[in-house]
């Protein structure tokens, strides 16, 4: 009795170990990024500082790929005829996880790192998705996983993406058409919130495009009749545009800028180009919409005798939610807790929460975490689309900004220019890393997560990028004349 008393005893604490085990190397982990918080938020606010365009992340990107060469990863740049993305590559065979690390920041939104609506006097960009701190928490995440994996022993194999030109570019779509993704078992990714959410949702499919009129100059008081004015034609699209808008679906967005028009008013403009961007979560319907769009520039062009010519930037598929893989995050997420301000932070927040509406909203929000769900719409719309419909894919969010702030907005900037964007960007560097610790000891979940993404997709899905076969549009935060 005695003997099997023990027995039972000795099974038990073994038992007891090995789910222990886990739970101690994680520690550990979240021990080892706490050490490195100071490293890695001098790196987020170098890039915040630089504030570089898509596919012009030249300092960005060497910043990140010096990291990571630096913890011995195997960092192959220029892919996919990106001179600004990378592959970075730690350990060999299976499985294989993929993070994502973004780094380009947006035109038009310079703020200083102040509660009030300040410019850069120096820039006229600003990181209002975040973006600096996207790519260094992936970095982080990576470099501690690597770590892990070198002292565990255990097998596999880790790499980053670094997927320039985000805002418009659409970087990862090249690599997804390289087919550097087509062995990846599973991608963890994140993204800068307000909030902290391993809620797993879809996106909107997009395609933008850019609709360019050339016309005949002429003085515009002296002889207008001999001009044809190319500004003409792209009023006369938006305007069939604008009326269309009564004969799509709800769920149809279709935004646009002029993006180049007239210089002077007595001179009749012979170039003019308008931007669109054409959203819905039925990438069939985002097809048929690009079509009408297409037809109303035409006619645009045959109403005011100019010419129209047409370039597609870029298009994105919707985002498959991945349930499996989202659970692994949220749980997590809710190990490693939400953020906490300091006294000095809590005022900032304060401060900028009288800038937008706030009611019924608190700074003490950062540090909680939100319900785990599913989301099956969703009304932005990202690349990581793409990735979503080749390998099993989730992504969570980290409150980066303070509550209540929406992206793409100088609030957003503000933040992440302080202390509060990396406590959030760490947040998500430990997340990602103590999910990728559960895949590559329990390699049966990106099984299941592969089985899911099989359901969500059908069984007779090949990949075909929306943008066809154009090459990388490395000048698309350019003008154009």
């Amino acid at each position: 009795m005695h003997i099997r008393l023990f027995f039972c005893l000795a099974i038990l604490s073994l038992v007891s170990f090995t789910k222990a085990q886990p739970d101690s190397e994680k520690q550990a982990i979240i021990k080892a990024l706490n050490a490195q918080a100071d490293t890695y938020t001098d790196m987020a606010h170098q890039i915040w500082d630089w504030a570089e365009l898509g596919f012009q992340e030249d300092q960005s990107t060497e910043l990140l790929q010096s990291k990571l060469r630096e913890a011995g990863f195997r960092v192959e740049s220029g892919v996919a005829g990106m001179p600004t993305a990378f592959v970075a590559t730690y350990g060999s065979g299976e499985p294989v996880i993929g993070y994502l690390a973004e780094f380009d920041a947006l035109p038009g939104v310079s703020q200083q790192a102040v509660p009030r609506p300040a410019q850069r006097p120096e820039t006229n960009n600003g990181h209002a998705c975040g973006h600096h701190l996207f790519g260094t928490g992936s970095v982080a995440a990576a470099v501690a996983v690597k770590d892990w994996m070198e002292q565990s022993g255990v097998q596999g194999t880790l790499r980053l993406y670094g997927t320039p030109a985000e805002e418009g570019g659409g970087g990862k779509i090249y690599m997804v058409r390289e087919g550097l993704f087509d062995d990846v078992d599973a991608v963890l990714t994140w993204h800068p919130s307000s909030s902290n959410s391993a809620v797993t949702g879809s996106s909107l499919a997009v395609i933008t495009v850019k609709f360019r009129f050339e016309g005949a100059a002429a003085h515009a008081a002296v002889a207008p009749w001999r001009g044809r004015s190319a500004l003409d034609g792209v009023e006369a699209m938006n305007y069939m545009v604008n009326l269309m808008r009564e004969h799509v679906t709800p769920a149809t967005r279709i935004h646009y800028a002029i993006t180049e028009g007239a210089e002077a008013p007595n001179v009749v403009p012979a170039f003019a180009e308008v931007y669109y961007i054409i959203r819905h979560d039925d990438m069939t319907e985002v097809k048929d919409l690009f079509r009408r769009v297409v037809l109303t520039s035409e006619a645009a062009a045959m109403g005011t005798e100019t010419k129209v010519s047409h370039e597609v930037i870029t298009g994105y598929f919707n985002k498959l939610p991945n349930e499996v893989l989202g659970r692994i995050m949220n749980t997590n997420l809710q190990m490693v807790g939400g953020v906490e301000y300091t006294d000095e932070e809590r005022q900032f927040a304060e401060e900028i929460m009288t800038s937008y509406p706030s009611k019924d909203m608190s700074p003490d929000d950062a540090a909680s975490i939100e319900p785990f769900q599913v989301r099956e719409k969703g009304y932005a719309s990202t690349d990581v689309g793409d990735i979503s419909w080749v390998t099993p894919t989730t992504s969570m969010g980290a409150a980066t900004w303070v509550p209540g702030t929406v992206a793409h907005s100088w609030q957003a900037v503000a933040a992440g220019g302080t202390t509060i964007g990396p406590k959030g960007m760490m947040v998500a560097a430990k997340t990602l890393a103590l999910s990728a610790v559960d895949i590559f000891r329990d390699p049966s979940i990106a099984e299941k997560a592969r089985e899911e993404l099989r359901k969500r997709r059908g069984t007779d899905f090949t990949y075909e990028a929306l943008l066809g076969d154009r090459e990388p549009p490395l000048d698309y935060m350019k003008k154009s004349k």
